[in-house]
């Protein structure tokens, strides 16, 4: 088995024991090997990365091997550069695959490999497949069998180029979004990058707008201020204080590198990504008068079925992960596909999650309607039943994953829940079908967790069914 394996956002895990060189070099080589098969290596790849520690000096390393196999290496040299761009970069200048350096929201000890291909979209699962088959060929064999030229070297011959394609991608986002009624609304914006990467993005779109631009936690700081990049109800009170003790129109937050998105309304109560997906679908075919489908995973929101019924749509449930996301949206020309766990992305963008361009929708969205988030959350959802979702991670000894998902997955039991069930799906998880809500157990892509979702119309419901299922698994 190769050491890397792909989880559903690309390759992560701890700098100084997985995350090494010798490990970032050997998934270049595989991918640069794959390259030269499909006889695309001389139309070049792209490699960004964000502010992580070894972030920069691995995309070096990346650089690096590429332009040994002789494929030209292109490397944005941005000071804050969101996997976004890169994402968009890959799409804009027709590249066959690119590489993003990152491990997006985990903890501070982790970096990652994100892999696109053409047309700026998430690796699926038989590309990165195959990357581990390579992968697993070259193990054993020793680094200097692995071809390279110094980076330097690489700039002086050609082999590597620096670019910067900021100005391209900001433009691009500023085209679809109606900055003229964001100028006449004369709106307040915090912003918390989060010590992430996405503050010059969205201060230059936003002030471009003339909005007023306040920015907290925007040092570089690879530990992240000691706190998860991921942007969540605990992790942005400082945020939402700001928001409530500055009187801004909203507070805006991303994650480290600014695919996800966290929102803090006027009221300085913090809106769930499931809560935006629902307010920008309806949005969308409400005030923009799009037409069009929705696409969600398993683990989120029901309520946008309801959104899409209303107006005479369809919403489409595929496995978490967000290559799942994209290929649907582009099988049935889905108007936005997301997940609750923040990341998503609208028809006419690029194929995955962005944070700055979702973020600039919303405020268009403020402006546009001519009321207050929270106001704009309450009368949307006040039109359909309620849907509550309770939330739960657990962290497990790993010796007893197998066990788990032989229970699960296998022998397929379930607890004696005290909702109704009505199916049961294994595409992704184990996911209960209940006559009014549903609940999902699964472990995470990313981190060493089972995490337990229920959505069911009233609260004590939701908890009562997340216990159910934790007592059952003896968590």
């Amino acid at each position: 088995m190769a050491r890397i394996n792909f989880g559903t956002g690309g390759w992560r895990a701890i700098i100084g024991d997985e995350f090494i060189r010798a490990n970032v070099m050997l998934l270049a080589a595989a991918l640069a090997a794959r390259m030269i098969d499909e006889g695309v290596a001389q139309e070049g790849i792209v490699i960004g990365y964000d502010r992580r520690f070894l972030s920069d000096v691995s995309a070096g390393w990346a650089a690096e091997v590429f332009a040994g196999y002789g494929i030209p290496t292109k490397v944005i040299k941005v000071a804050q550069a969101p996997t976004p761009l890169i994402m968009w970069t890959v799409k804009d200048q027709n590249f066959p695959y690119g590489m993003a350096i990152t491990a997006s929201h985990n903890p501070a000890l982790y970096n990652g490999i994100k892999v696109f291909t053409r047309g700026g979209k998430d690796a699926d699962q038989d590309v990165t497949l195959d990357i581990e088959h390579r992968m697993e060929s070259l193990e054993g064999a020793p680094e200097a069998d692995i071809p390279t030229i110094a980076y330097d070297k690489g700039i002086e011959t050609g082999a590597i180029e620096e670019i910067n394609t900021f100005n391209g991608y900001i433009d691009s986002i500023i085209n679809q979004v109606n900055m003229e009624a964001i100028r006449e609304a004369g709106l307040k914006i915090a912003l918390d990058p989060m010590f992430g990467v996405s503050k010059t993005s969205l201060q230059t779109i936003l002030m471009t707008a003339r909005a007023d631009v306040e920015v907290i936690n925007d040092r570089h700081d690879t530990l992240f201020g000691g706190r998860l990049p991921s942007p969540s109800s605990h992790t942005l009170q400082a945020l939402s204080r700001y928001v409530v003790e500055n009187k801004c129109d909203l507070g805006i937050a991303t994650d480290g590198d600014a695919d996800r998105i966290g929102i803090i309304d006027d009221q300085g109560n913090f809106l769930h990504p499931n809560q935006l997906l629902v307010i920008l679908y309806y949005y969308l075919l409400k005030y923009k008068g799009w037409k069009g489908a929705v696409v969600r995973n398993v683990a989120t929101t029901s309520l946008l079925d309801d959104v899409a019924e209303q107006f005479g749509e369809k919403a489409y449930e595929v496995p978490v992960g967000f290559k799942w996301i994209s290929g649907k949206m582009l099988e049935t020309d889905a108007v936005i596909g997301g997940e609750s766990s923040g990341g998503l992305t609208v028809r006419g963008h690029i194929a995955g999650k962005d944070g700055i361009y979702a973020a600039a929708l919303l405020v268009e969205m403020i402006a546009v309607v001519g009321k207050p988030m929270s106001q704009i959350y309450a009368e949307i959802v006040g039109q359909f039943p309620p849907h509550y979702m309770a939330e739960t991670d657990f962290k497990f000894d790993m010796d007893r994953k197998p066990e788990i998902l032989n229970t699960l997955m296998v022998e397929k039991k379930l607890p004696t829940f005290s909702e109704p069930v009505v199916r049961t799906s294994y595409e992704d998880g184990c996911k209960v079908y209940f006559e009014d809500g549903w609940i999902i157990a699964r472990f995470s892509g990313t981190e060493p967790l089972l995490r337990i979702f229920c959505e069911l119309p009233d609260e004590a419901r939701a908890e009562k069914c997340c216990e159910e299922f934790r007592e059952f698994l003896g968590l």
